[in-house]
């Protein structure tokens, strides 16, 4: 029997991100839900049919999401909060749990449920939210409709599902539930997932794919006994597919016999991230189970050492036959473009060095039909090699002066002159800000004009000049419309910029770009990250001409903005040919110098943005300190190169921080802004628990929701805050930046905030 090939799962958004376009014209009322469904649908059928053509053996479904998921599983299972359950049609239900809706004309105005990262990735989930009393209940609707569109094509489907501890493990309570575990919903929840395997089974599905990344979690002794007794109950169920448990983004490590004693018959690995798991997973597998191998990168965009993975399929092929193995992504292609094909302006040369979706699917299939040869051949992988070899070679990766400086670094470079408390004293005298000074995080809307101003630019239908007046006339308003809104610290609005990261990388040694290397954030928002596949340096400022243009125009202060080294690393598709740390030390002694020149142009307040710094955290806890160590040198070595009267901005969102406050802390900005609002000020909680030292801004508008956030709200939001820091350390701010909203919701939004910071403040002046 030859070994299998198969990946466990597919990009949803489009080659062309058809989805976000379709999604963002349903929103907007500019198109029916009808004509979303089928733009849906044809992503769906394009993307099965190019792995059936590929000779993929087993295809997902139901992995494709109209937005998150996990919000999916929270309506297949019935996990839907009261306040959403009076909105009769699910469609505008499933939108109004992701996004929030609002319509005063009918009294409607719901917030969002939480959204954050998805474990160490940018891509964001929502966060199911449960009660005590939470009751579940089966809606088969979307994986029914999605395998039975599957089947119609001739396709086998391997329907993919959260696992029911990942579901619970990363779902929370609405309110909080004193002695309660979301685990303890298991008993209530299982039944639900019977009840969808024995359907699925009843439908001809003859394998199921339980997505269980927790597995590469440390577990406490609860929560592995949680998956003894999930796992072991599904598989025990009288009528069900064969199971495949995937475990991926980490190493299995000890959690191996929670699956290979469980019954279920087959275990996927991560063999990109973990691969000495192979060792400790051969001989612990009962001869009943398989093993999914993934040796293809699922994360990132560069093409597979063939010779190495061949070598790890053949170990597995020795030990256990090739009736019991597959071959597959280590994890779902979600996180990576969709067809390298598509590039079309690449460098020849270094796309050579690439894979996008579409090609890793061709790796799969390459790595199970060579299997059976001890040594592999053909045209395939010879060319893999050699392009292996040319990358390895190639001086474009090489800069001796880079490499040179990196090594020169001293541990002063990452230390600020004084204390927080001194400089703080520095600055409030030099600043003179109200209490609670209010700001935004950095970005303002890029309309249409924008969008279009660029794109003439870059055609040459707007010469160079052309271009630096509209951003100029652009930023002018915008600074004007802030000093009308009455907000104390002002940014100049980035319409310069396409995104935070491509902007930077774009103007920095050692970056390349692609036109369709899009991926998904979250919903319909899509990134491109940059390509770094080489040494970073920085041949010129990158933000002084705007950063000081903007402050021109205004007495007030204006924050300089940059993206910090760990967001870059984290949101590009980094080479993989030399440690992370590396990398980014090259990326923070770029940016020192950026923020050496802000501080020369007279710019008082730079803000560098880290909201990546909790994403990159390593899944095992026995990691954590020497990612941390690295990772918060670098933003210090970025920014601890001013003098005391310069103020340091950061600012982070859509993570769990309490962890690692005390790295947090070892950053040392002297004003921290962050998301909150969605989780209700709850992370402020692990600040006053570790002494949190410096200033905070806890996010009181939720930007990733249409709504705009009444006065009342904010207020209340605020005085939680000021219940829990000193409010003389407390600043007042969005959640993040605005570049995705419009500008009426926006300067709606932004003046609620500021009379609730007034309103906030005239009582604690009082």
């Amino acid at each position: 029997m030859p070994v299998l090939a198969t990946v466990l799962g597919h990009p949803r958004i489009g080659i062309a991100r058809e989805l976000k376009k379709a999604l963002e014209a349903y929103w907007s009322g500019a198109s029916p839900a009808e004509s979303l469904m089928a733009t849906a649908q044809e992503i769906r059928t394009r993307h099965w049919s190019m792995m059936k053509q590929a000779g993929l053996d087993q295809i997902p479904c139901n992995d494709f999401s109209l937005y998150d998921h996990m919000l999916d599983m929270a309506v297949t299972v019935g996990a839907i909060p009261a306040r959403f359950r009076s909105i009769a049609d699910p469609l505008n239900r499933y939108f109004a749990m992701a996004r929030g809706v609002q319509d005063r004309g009918a009294g409607i105005d719901l917030s969002p449920l939480e959204m954050t990262k998805w474990f160490d990735t940018n891509y964001h989930y929502i966060v199911p939210e449960l009660s005590a009393d939470q009751s579940f209940a089966l809606d088969p609707t979307k994986i029914a409709a999605e395998l039975a569109e599957a089947q119609a094509l001739g396709i086998v489907p391997r329907p993919v599902l959260p696992g029911p501890i990942t579901f619970l493990k990363l779902s929370k309570f609405a309110d909080n539930v004193s002695g309660m575990d979301t685990l303890d919903l298991l008993p209530r929840l299982l039944p639900v997932y019977e009840e969808l395997l024995a359907l699925l089974s009843g439908h001809g599905v003859t394998w199921l794919q339980l997505d269980e990344p927790c597995l590469c979690f440390d577990l406490d002794p609860r929560t592995a006994e949680a998956y003894r007794t999930a796992l072991g109950r599904l598989a025990a169920a009288a009528k069900r597919p064969a199971l495949l448990v995937a475990c991926y983004f980490g190493s299995i490590g000890e959690n191996l016999a929670l699956v290979a004693d469980s019954g279920c018959e087959a275990l996927h690995v991560d063999l990109v991230r973990a691969p000495a798991d192979l060792e400790a997973v051969l001989p612990a597998l009962p001869q009943t189970m398989k093993l999914s191998l993934g040796a293809v990168d699922g994360r990132n965009i560069w093409r597979a050492d063939l010779e190495q993975a061949h070598r790890l399929v053949r170990r597995a092929v020795t030990t256990l036959g090739s009736e019991r193995v597959m071959v597959a992504t280590s994890c779902s292609l979600l996180h990576v473009p969709v067809d390298l094909d598509a590039e079309t302006r690449l460098d020849a040369e270094l796309k050579s060095w690439m894979a996008f979706a579409a090609q890793k699917v061709a790796e799969v299939r390459v790595l199970a039909d060579a299997a059976g040869q001890e040594q592999p051949q053909g045209a395939v992988f010879e060319q893999a090699a050699a392009a292996l070899a040319r990358r390895r070679a190639a001086a474009a990766a090489d800069n001796p002066a880079v490499r040179h400086r990196a090594e020169q670094v001293t541990e002063s470079m990452s230390r600020r002159n004084t204390p927080f408390a001194e400089r703080s004293a520095r600055q409030k005298s030099r600043f003179d800000l109200p209490l609670l000074p209010t700001t935004t995080i950095g970005s303002f809307p890029q309309s249409k004009e924008v969008r279009e101003a660029r794109s003439k630019w870059r055609s040459g239908a707007l010469d160079g000049q052309g271009y630096q007046d509209f951003l100029r006339a652009e930023i002018r308003r915008c600074i004007e419309r802030q000093e009308q809104l009455g907000l104390d610290v002002l940014v100049h609005g980035e319409f310069e910029r396409t995104d935070m990261v491509e902007y930077f990388g774009e103007q920095l040694d050692g970056f390349a770009f692609t036109q369709n290397g899009w991926v998904q954030s979250y919903g319909s928002r899509c990134v491109k990250p940059p390509v770094l596949y080489g040494d970073v340096a920085r041949p010129r400022p990158m933000t002084v001409e705007w950063s000081s243009y903007a402050q021109s125009l205004s007495k007030r202060p204006v924050k300089g903005m940059l993206t910090g080294p760990v967001t870059i690393l984290q949101w590009s598709f980094v080479r993989n040919d030399q440690p992370r740390s590396q990398t980014c030390r090259q990326i923070a002694l770029a940016l020192r110098d950026e923020v050496a020149d802000l501080e020369q142009a007279g710019i008082a307040m730079i803000q560098v943005d880290e909201p990546a710094i909790r994403e990159g955290l390593p899944l095992r806890r026995r990691d954590w300190d020497e990612y941390l160590e690295w990772a918060v040198a670098s933003f210090c070595i970025a920014t601890a190169g001013v003098s005391d009267e310069t103020q340091i901005h950061t600012h982070m969102c859509y993570s769990e921080f309490g962890d690692i406050l005390p790295a947090i802390i070892a950053m040392d900005a002297d004003v921290l802004s962050m998301e909150s609002s969605r989780s209700r000020m709850e992370p402020l909680e692990h600040f006053r628990q570790h002494g949190y030292p410096n200033d905070v801004g806890p996010g009181i508008y939720d930007i990733h929701s249409p709504r705009v956030p009444t006065v009342e709200e904010m207020t209340t939001l605020l005085q939680l805050a000021a219940e829990v820091l000193p409010v003389e350390r407390l600043w007042v701010n969005p959640d993040c930046g605005l570049k995705t909203r419009g500008w009426p919701e926006i300067e709606a939004s932004l003046a609620n905030m500021v009379r609730a910071a007034l309103e906030v403040r005239a009582r604690l002046q009082q």
